[in-house]
């Protein structure tokens, strides 16, 4: 029996999330040889993946997490043993004295930021985050780097005599990419802020890095992680989000109703608006365990979702044979953004949360009701 089979069998209330105990493990240990050989030191990013009844087991090979605001910073530093990066484009004064009771690293977005806030950050250690105006993608949403980007501070705005107190430098321009993007990024940072390195203890190789994604090209990372601290003599981290998780969960789904309208309609009791936003917002089509590209095989099926939203559609696929009111799907990859980013739009009950075990057993780790959908509201 596969682990999906398993989940689908194991799961008692859809939907559910269900997390693979074991392709998670299997991405630790991918991660936790490239800190071995390299030295360098991988954490966390809670904005992809904040399933904190597994932090303690992500913290026996990840050095700690990295935050996006305040809840975050709580979050990591009250679950996740290890240490906690935090950085927000700008940060809100009156949460500024709490954020620096979690917080062991703070970044910083600009040099406005930097200057406001730096005087009570004594005894943590500084960061700023650059923009090299190096694009390496095709999707503006997700790039740092594009034209009139607000992430980072760029050459012409740095002042490097006002780096009073910064211990280190940070750029995240990547997003689900490979290591040839990253040489590519290293390369403008070297150009542009390479005297800077040589004044830093540590440079934060930032995130997208689809390290654990098969046909990663792990050497060429850790030649690049070796280059930068041996040419500057600095601590390199990185800050995955998706490679920690990555094909590590699924979405177990049933189908509630079968519709006809020029074409075969399944209706679900899981929703593309609430349950996997990214799949209307990037787009995103999940991969879907034993089905095909519609056509593909022997019928084909639009998945769409038990909520008024008229454009609330997960895609087409193809199925070897007919489905069946009652029958359960199994959508793969959904341990990444889909637990952070869900709502309770139309009302919809969150999915269960539920690990898959290596021994084969599965466990309900959260299971939701009214009270998270009406505490959110006033």
């Amino acid at each position: 029996m596969t682990n999906q089979q398993k989940a689908i069998a194991g799961v008692t209330h859809t939907p559910a999330y269900v997390l693979d105990e074991s392709r998670l493990l299997q991405n630790l240990e991918i991660l936790k040889g490239v800190q071995e050989r390299t030295g360098c030191r991988i954490l966390l990013a809670q904005k992809a993946f904040s399933m904190f009844s597994v932090y303690p087991v992500c913290a026996d090979y990840l050095a700690g997490t990295t935050a996006s605001g305040l809840f975050e910073a709580r979050l990591g530093k009250e679950e996740f043993p290890g240490e906690v990066h935090v950085f927000e484009p700008a940060y809100k004064a009156e949460e500024f004295s709490e954020l620096l009771q979690y917080a062991d690293h703070i970044y910083f977005n600009s040099m406005n930021q930097l200057r406001k806030f730096r005087p009570q950050c004594a005894g943590k250690s500084i960061g700023l985050r650059l923009n090299p105006e190096c694009s390496t993608q095709d999707e503006p949403i997700y790039d740092p780097c594009a034209p009139g980007s607000r992430l980072g501070v760029t050459l012409a705005n740095l002042d490097p005599d006002d780096l009073d107190g910064v211990e280190g430098l940070h750029f995240h321009t990547l997003c689900e990419q490979g290591a040839d993007a990253l040489e590519i990024t290293l390369q403008a940072i070297e150009e542009k802020f390479g005297a800077l390195l040589h004044r830093m203890k540590w440079v934060n190789l930032g995130g997208g890095h689809h390290i654990t994604k098969p046909g990663y090209d792990i050497p060429l990372l850790e030649r690049l992680i070796s280059h930068v601290q041996d040419t500057y003599g600095v601590q390199v981290y990185l800050e995955p989000g998706e490679a920690i998780a990555l094909n590590a969960g699924y979405l177990v789904t049933e189908v509630m109703d079968l519709v006809e309208n020029g074409l075969h309609i399944t209706i679900l009791d899981a929703s593309a608006a609430c349950h996997m936003p990214d799949v209307l917002e990037m787009p995103y089509r999940p991969p879907l365990y034993e089905s095909g590209l519609a056509d593909e095989k022997h019928i084909t099926y639009r998945l769409s979702s038990r909520t008024c939203l008229a454009g609330d559609i997960i895609g087409d696929y193809s199925f070897d044979k007919p489905l069946a009111i009652g029958d359960r799907l199994c959508f793969e990859d959904m341990a990444i953004y889909s637990m952070c980013k869900n709502n309770t739009f139309n009302g919809m009950p969150l999915p269960d949360i539920g690990i898959l075990h290596t021994d084969g057993s599965y466990e309900v780790v959260r299971r939701f009701g009214y009270s998270d959908f009406k505490e959110r509201l006033s």
